[in-house]
């Protein structure tokens, strides 16, 4: 039996695999890094927290964007085309009540 070299095993950890909602993306780059955070805006709420920061090489970043479209072409494909409707800037209202501390 040959052993595949190039095969690598990838753990997914169970709280990892639970996943983080976020709701907003905020990109920015240097010369070396593309960093992404991915933050959760919740209704009427003036402050939003930063749920998770990954930090890729432009490389990856560009892999990413091409996995990215390959992906929303075949779920359209599947499920019709993803509305784009005008991006609402923070803050964002969903008409419910204020919250309060």
């Amino acid at each position: 039996m040959s052993e595949n070299k190039n095969q690598v095993n990838i753990e997914l950890p169970e709280e990892i695999a639970e996943g983080t909602y976020s709701n907003l993306a905020i990109i920015s780059h240097s010369h070396a890094e593309f960093v992404i955070d991915f933050i959760r805006l919740m209704p009427n709420v003036p402050k939003a927290k930063v749920k998770a920061r990954i930090i890729v090489t432009p490389e990856h970043a560009k892999r990413m964007l091409k996995a990215l479209k390959d992906n929303i072409k075949k779920y359209e494909a599947q499920f019709g085309v993803i509305d784009e409707p005008e991006p609402q800037i923070p803050p964002m209202n969903f008409n419910t009540p204020t919250a309060q501390a």
